[in-house]
């Protein structure tokens, strides 16, 4: 049975109209934005909204601890893995763990755990047992961070890690896996010696991905740094507002907008007729078209935000790093629709190749007697479904959070008309999103 990577394969899987799914997802999103013209009149999410606060021992260095040896254990073992198991990405199982429990899996936990990666780090374990030895502040480095680097570095390292998953000639090869790890590790071990935890929490492309999705979790921080619950939307009001922000979220959004283009049938015909079979010419091809998606979505965003009357240009300027928050829901929105089965599909073909990591014939647990359960892929009306609700969600989400803030910036006369643009262009992204979902 030939399952494909991230759900549904077209139209005909859905067990309703596509044309139908995309008039109801645009009516739902135009719906709930009237309504929130009408009954939500005065800004009401608070980022620094006490919430409920949690027990100290969350924060406990013996919680770290226990957190971060079996942390850095599994790295080690994944780097034997890497190093001795096959080079065969059928028979090892790093693709897997790279682009499904890492990509993947980390970042869904993130929405409902918080900071996921920001715990199970081993570098930031290592860093911090580093500076216990040298009796250091983590949080302090040799140099200061610039400030005006902001997230730039990070959207690099994710730029660089959605370019090998969606460009690169041997995106599966292990070897090319292990050479981008081994410069992830380089550079962010770099990067923590030099400036400290901050550089993990602004240049890390994983923790700043998790951290960015844990935003609609129920556990933040309060003004003291203090672990609490409170709402989601509270906690994605007090995202920060860095340099790089919208780039950034224009890379994430973007790339996953690509990787469903990208499985069209007219886009392959394209990469086909402009390759003709040469892997130089086919790559360059590829990575155009996905710094071009990616700079779609960032320049709509900016025009949208900037669109509002009433404010003068050195007003309207930082308007899309101010609203960039905003696209997260939809960012969380579109991971889980485009992902969903690649996550609980393939996630159960990596865990099975761990039963053998070294290629030695073993059956570690005996997870090699075991089937991959193919159920969301079998029930199609159930997978698209939650696709359908995943999309809408996020997007749903996204405009209360853009019609929250803009009534906090917008001029009183101008709240409602300095929306429609950024309206618009969200009901834009939900009627692209549901496409490339589902009617290649």
């Amino acid at each position: 049975m030939t399952v494909l990577a991230h759900g549904l394969g077209g139209a005909d899987d859905l067990p309703i109209p596509l044309s139908y799914a995309l008039i109801g997802a645009a009516w739902a999103l135009t719906f709930s934005f009237a309504i929130l013209l009408v009954a939500w009149r005065e800004p009401r999410l608070d980022p620094e909204a006490p919430g409920r606060r949690l027990p100290a021992i969350i924060d406990s260095r013996i919680l770290r601890t226990v957190i971060a040896v079996p942390s850095v254990a599994i790295a080690i073992f994944l780097g034997l893995v890497l190093v001795l198991g096959s080079p065969d990405p059928q028979r090892n199982p790093i693709p897997g763990v790279f682009y499904i429990y890492l990509w993947v899996g980390v970042m869904t936990a993130s929405l409902l755990f918080g900071p996921v990666w920001k715990l199970i780090s081993p570098l930031r374990a290592l860093h911090r047992f580093a500076c216990l030895l040298l009796r250091r502040d983590p949080q302090q480095g040799v140099l200061d961070y610039p400030e005006s680097w902001g997230y730039r570095p990070a959207v690099v390292g994710l730029f660089a890690f959605v370019w090998l998953e969606l460009a690169a000639p041997e995106p599966g090869s292990v070897m090319v896996i292990g050479f981008w790890l081994l410069g992830y590790v380089l550079i962010t071990a770099t990067g923590l010696a030099l400036f400290g935890t901050v550089w993990a929490e602004r240049a890390d492309p994983f923790e700043v991905y998790s951290t960015l999705l844990s935003r609609l979790s129920l556990f933040g921080r309060n003004n003291s740094g203090e672990p609490v619950l409170r709402a989601p939307l509270n906690n994605l009001a007090a995202s920060p507002v860095l340099p790089g922000a919208v780039v950034l979220a224009a890379t994430l959004l973007g790339s996953t907008a690509f990787d469903s283009l990208s499985a069209l049938p007219a886009w392959q015909n394209f990469l086909d007729s402009r390759s003709g079979g040469d892997v130089l010419t086919e790559t360059a091809t590829r990575t155009l078209g996905l710094l071009t998606v990616i700079a779609i979505v960032g320049i709509l965003f900016i025009r949208a935000a900037r669109a509002a009357p009433g404010l003068s240009r050195p007003d309207r300027d930082p308007l899309p790093r101010l609203l960039a928050h905003s696209i997260t829901p939809i960012i969380a929105g579109y991971l889980v629709a485009h992902y969903l089965t690649f996550l609980l599909e393939k996630g159960q073909a990596t865990l099975f190749l761990l039963a053998d990591p070294f290629d030695r014939g073993w059956n570690l647990a005996g997870l090699a007697d075991h089937q991959v359960d193919y159920f969301l892929s079998a029930h199609p009306a159930v997978l698209a479904t939650l696709k359908v609700l995943a999309v809408l969600t996020g997007h749903i989400l996204g405009v209360t959070a853009a019609h929250d803030r803009c009534l906090q910036l917008l001029p009183r006369a101008h709240r409602a008309t300095g929306q429609l643009a950024l309206m618009l262009v969200m009901v834009g992204f939900t009627f692209t999103g549901l496409y490339l979902l589902f009617g290649g």
